[in-house]
């Protein structure tokens, strides 16, 4: 929503992933919020912590709102939730949508489809989002190289 937790949180983990792979130069990752709550703010702090207690540092994103570029430019844009995807159907040109799915579509036997939103939550909302973000992360970086081959 404001790209402040669940987003850059995503981008970290995925960017780390890519980075340990060797495809930093292949694979270009961003984050981006539905709201303008946050423009220009770092990442929640309990987002920072939790993703530095797995050796990943978010500290130099930056919380921005999706713009009419993201929509051509990029080749996945993936929701955290239903809520947020629908306001990203509403705002995507027709010929885009096909990009359009829930980040958790991209994790392989999970049950869960939304990353839930642990702003008003404890540490343990952090550390189980980000359980749920690696999982995705590793199944989108499954089906990029797939799609490449």
């Amino acid at each position: 929503m404001g790209n402040i937790c669940r987003s850059p949180t995503a981008e970290g983990v995925f960017r780390n992933l890519v980075r340990t792979e060797g495809l930093d130069g292949a694979v270009e990752t961003d984050s981006a919020g539905t709201h303008s709550f946050h423009i220009g703010k770092k990442p929640d702090a309990r987002a920072q912590t939790a993703a530095l207690r797995r050796g990943i540092d978010i500290s130099d994103l930056r919380a921005r709102q999706v713009d009419s570029h993201d929509y051509d430019y990029f080749d996945h844009i993936l929701a955290m939730d239903e809520s947020n995807l629908s306001l990203l159907k509403a705002d995507c040109p027709g010929e885009h949508r096909d990009k359009l799915r829930l980040f958790l579509d991209c994790a392989n036997g999970l049950k869960e489809r939304e990353v839930p939103d642990p702003y008003f939550g404890g540490d343990d909302g952090f550390e189980y989002v980000l359980d749920l973000i690696e999982a995705a992360s590793r199944g989108l970086l499954d089906e990029i190289r797939h799609r490449a081959s």
